[in-house]
């Protein structure tokens, strides 16, 4: 039977069939954070359990550290998660890399970087942007607290199966039009819940000529579009990316990680279709993902009061032309050695405008000293973009990086929702690109005017 690149892992997963689609899966690899791990390990100690295979995790504080004065964390809070999970790591024998480590990072930037991610395992973390790892052609999906002391005691989860959604994207991108866009467009396309119930795999010309980064983004905001599992079918461009990764296997079982692929003539319970050569620069206008248009449309003529009373905005407004207070280069989605690299392309001799806050937050350690190698930090400081170390940043509101209410801010983050980057924020989301390109005019323009 022809069988989906979805229908493979979990059918190499199931350690027990319930029947009516449900199972428990046998769960490879987990990350853990700070924010969702304490109570997880406090079930475990309180049973007198302790983890079943400690060395097939890896944490990683992130959410709640500072990007700036990290000696001296001012949050007693955020102190406190971050020493906790440092202590219950080094209580269970589970690897943490510190925010003295040079590997420290997004969790799903340290990931995929360690080769900790991998084709054709089941990865878990509690936090829903999990779906970034299918990139790599891993079922990783987010999981919740209970789930995760689960995960540690048993190394199993009980786990519905979903519906299998194919989207297949055709066609060559026009520059300066990025995966941050594609995905913005299948979102404002299908829904905020237009996928909820499935795993989508992405597929098509467009997919399989995108780097891993540009896959990790499309495969991040999966779970924007309501669905839990994003992925795609690993090829060459996954093996050169995982070659010489320090958790990599060696040599690469390439043969194995090609079968994962979905069969030709497998069925999907849904099909999606999109054409990348229309796809244009897009940006959010409202509360919600789904609440996009390319940069040179305007406001609907019948979006809804509430998220335009929110934003400040009127129907019909045109998108170009909004002044912007702040900038934020970053996040699990956008804070890759690629985001910073397309980003720095864009400054050329100009500076940030007057006015305007921008910041630049790299993904990990080992993100930013690539990029400072590479010049790329010179570059954003000499613009008046700030420098910052790496952390989830100015997207969540964990950390002491928020904005002030009413301050409206070109964001390559994930999220847009109302209070997300702070108390009245109004976050308009974008490519880094865009950003960048936002940060230098003070206002939002169409990137592709801005380098042609």
């Amino acid at each position: 039977m022809a069988m989906t690149l979805y229908d493979k892992l979990w059918q190499a997963h199931v350690v027990a069939d319930e029947g009516d689609g449900v199972a428990l899966l046998y769960i490879d690899r987990m990350l853990i954070h700070e924010v969702s791990s304490p109570q997880a390990f406090a079930g475990l100690a309180e049973r007198g359990l302790r983890p079943h295979r400690p060395a097939t995790h890896l944490a990683v504080a992130d959410h709640a550290v500072p990007t700036r004065n990290r000696a001296n964390i001012a949050d007693p809070r955020a102190r406190e998660q971050i020493a906790l999970l440092a202590a219950n790591c080094a209580a269970t024998g589970i690897e943490f890399l510190g925010i003295d480590d040079p590997r420290q990072g997004i969790v799903h930037v340290i990931g995929p970087e360690q080769g900790f991610t991998l084709p054709g395992t089941t990865l878990v973390c509690g936090d829903s942007h999990s779906a970034t790892h299918g990139a790599f052609g891993a079922l990783a999906f987010g999981i919740g607290t209970s789930e995760i002391e689960c995960v540690l005691a048993t190394q199993v989860l009980r786990q519905k199966r979903a519906r299998t959604l194919r989207v297949t994207i055709d066609g060559v991108l026009s520059p300066a039009v990025s995966a941050k866009d594609t995905i913005l467009a299948l979102i404002g396309e299908i829904g905020a819940s237009g996928a909820v119930g499935c795993a989508i795999e992405y597929a098509g010309s467009a997919v399989r000529a995108m780097s891993m980064e540009a896959r990790m983004t499309l495969c991040n905001m999966t779970i924007e579009a309501g669905a839990r599992i994003g992925l795609v079918a690993p090829d060459e461009t996954t093996f050169t990316y995982l070659d010489g990764r320090p958790r990599s296997p060696v040599p690469l079982p390439r043969t194995a990680w090609r079968a994962l692929a979905s069969d030709d003539d497998a069925r999907f319970d849904r099909e999606v279709t999109l054409d990348a050569t229309l796809i244009a620069p897009m940006v959010t206008w409202g509360t919600s993902p789904d609440q996009v248009a390319p940069v040179t449309g305007a406001v609907p003529s019948d979006a809804d009061a509430r998220p335009l009373a929110y934003m400040g905005l009127e129907r019909g407004q045109r998108l170009e032309g909004l002044a912007v207070d702040r900038v934020f280069v970053g996040s699990c989605t956008n804070g890759r050695i690629e985001d910073l690299r397309a980003a720095a392309g864009v400054i050329g001799n100009h500076r940030v405008a007057a006015g305007v806050e921008a910041i630049v937050v790299p993904g990990s350690g080992l993100v930013k000293r690539q990029a400072e190698a590479e010049g790329l930090d010179r570059r954003f400081l000499a613009a008046g973009f700030e420098w910052r170390e790496p952390g989830c940043s100015l997207c969540v509101a964990m950390n002491d990086d928020r904005l002030a209410p009413g301050q409206r801010c070109a964001s390559t983050s994930n999220r847009n929702f109302e209070g997300r980057q702070g108390i009245g924020a109004r976050t308009h989301l974008m490519s880094p690109m865009m950003a960048t390109a936002a940060a230098l005019a003070g206002r939002i323009v169409d990137v592709r005017e801005w380098v042609g």
